[in-house]
């Protein structure tokens, strides 16, 4: 059962790596006003910071430090969900590169808050 649990978590983490590295893409297709920078900034740290923090989750010292990392988690996944909105409303880039990200992002929202309910649960 171990194993089951293992692979799911391997694939969530692989999922939010490959997620950090179309952020950087994505960032750096940005064009490079000032505007563009800042938002860049904004997503790049909130777009590459939930795979880390998963992994730090998956290695948590108790079941209140692992809903506690999953929060995290889920907070820079919500942020990073808005600056994705904020570029594809803005169209700074084209809207078919933009979206695939966005639901994605959803994708990974809807996952995490999953988690962290079932985690809660079984307290």
């Amino acid at each position: 059962m171990k194993k089951n649990k293992e692979k799911n978590g391997d694939n969530i983490a692989d999922r939010l790596l490959e997620f950090a590295v179309r952020v950087i893409k994505l960032v750096n297709a940005l064009p490079k006003t000032a505007v563009e920078k800042h938002v860049g900034a904004q997503l790049l740290s909130s777009g590459t910071s939930p795979g880390s923090n998963y992994d730090e989750a998956r290695g948590a010292e108790s079941r209140a430090d692992f809903i506690h990392k999953l929060g995290i988690v889920l907070k820079e996944l919500k942020e990073s969900r808005f600056w994705l909105r904020l570029i594809h409303h803005t169209e700074v880039l084209n809207p078919q590169r933009v979206e695939p990200m966005i639901d994605e992002c959803e994708e990974l929202i809807a996952i995490i808050a999953k988690s962290i309910v079932t985690a809660k649960s079984k307290k």
